[in-house]
């Protein structure tokens, strides 16, 4: 039975892209999580950063859905620390706003322990090179919405699409 978890590292297409291409990996699905109405729209979900008087509260996210005979959670939670600046809040680079929040939503124990130990061990690398605090949301999965079919899969379609890279260079090891 496959496994699924989701991530949160800013504009969902890079997001997606980076874990689509991951052996073991079924699936990478662009969407919405962690607000406070169902069923929200793009639109919708901009309105975190265009009207900060209506906060909605939805992230943009990808449900990675996978096969853990073949990659395991630490490898993916491992991937998503070293795909984005988890130390800045409520952005990655230009993008700003809490629906390019950095986040992770498990779906079970066995992820949300290891969200909290790779957290606390990316934390050491990061302060070693001098970078700041984790601010990163870990938290149970509750809802999960797909995004519109116009983004599913953008980058693919639109391979000069808006993507830049938010990486902070810091890395586990040479395994991710």
């Amino acid at each position: 039975m496959p496994s699924e978890i989701v991530f949160a590292a800013g504009c969902f297409w890079g997001v997606e892209k980076n874990f689509k291409k991951i052996s073991g990996v079924i699936d990478a699905v662009s969407g919405y999580t962690g607000g406070n109405y169902d069923n929200p729209t793009y639109h919708q979900v901009l309105e975190n950063r265009e009207n900060n008087e209506k906060i909605t509260n939805h992230t943009e996210a990808v449900k990675v859905i996978y096969d853990s005979k073949l990659v395991s959670t630490e490898y993916l939670v491992k991937n998503f620390w070293e795909l984005h600046n988890p130390t800045q809040f409520n952005g990655q680079g230009n993008d700003i706003g809490n629906n390019y929040r950095s986040a992770i939503y498990w779906t079970n124990d066995a992820q949300k322990k290891i969200a909290l130990e790779t957290r606390d061990e990316y934390q050491k690398l990061l302060t070693q090179k001098g970078l700041g605090k984790i601010v990163t949301e870990l938290k149970p999965l509750d809802k999960f919405w797909a995004a519109e079919d116009y983004h599913q899969d953008y980058l693919a379609k639109n391979p000069n699409g808006y993507c830049p890279n938010h990486r902070t260079g810091v890395k586990f090891s040479s395994e991710v």
